[in-house]
């Protein structure tokens, strides 16, 4: 269940080990790392004029910032099971293949929720405009997706579990 007021956040069982071992890593080994630069900038003296400790004090801040944003995610999510990916219908958790019928391009596309979207490695967000123009879609099916660009046109070839 997701904290009143806050989005769920829907994770591969990949991208939630991803946010944990983030997690684990700002918590236990960068959290030490920034205070140590924090007590050895201290240890220069005048701190009104210390660029070091400026420094170490806002990436402490931006860390803590990122461990609570972490938690909150973590608290919020829902990870998709793979045995429950259908494979007769776009859905998130699965890999759609797509003939671009503009230029006859084929490409492979895996729904993932936002937390995961990265296009360069062909994952796009369920809440994107493409992702959003293929959720419920069946193998066969035409698509159109406006986009700033314009429309794009795709015939879902596969959909992959």
């Amino acid at each position: 269940m997701t904290e009143k007021g806050e989005k769920e956040i829907i994770l591969t069982a990949e991208g939630l080990r991803k946010l944990e071992e983030e997690l684990e890593y700002l918590k236990v080994t960068k959290r030490k790392e920034v205070a140590g630069r924090i007590k050895e900038a201290k240890d220069f003296g005048d701190l009104t004029e210390n660029s070091e400790y400026e420094d170490a004090k806002n990436e402490q801040a931006f860390v803590e910032g990122r461990i609570l944003q972490l938690e909150a995610m973590l608290r919020n999510a829902k990870v998709i099971d793979n045995n429950e990916v259908r494979r007769d219908r776009v859905t998130v958790g699965c890999t759609v293949v797509l003939q671009d019928l503009s230029n006859g391009e084929k490409l492979s596309y895996m729904i993932v929720g936002s937390a995961e979207a990265d296009p360069d490695r062909d994952r796009i967000s369920n809440e994107s405009p493409v992702g959003k123009a293929l959720l419920g879609r069946k193998k066969g099916e035409m698509v159109e997706v406006r986009v700033p660009a314009g429309t794009i046109r795709y015939s879902v070839l596969d959909i992959q579990g």
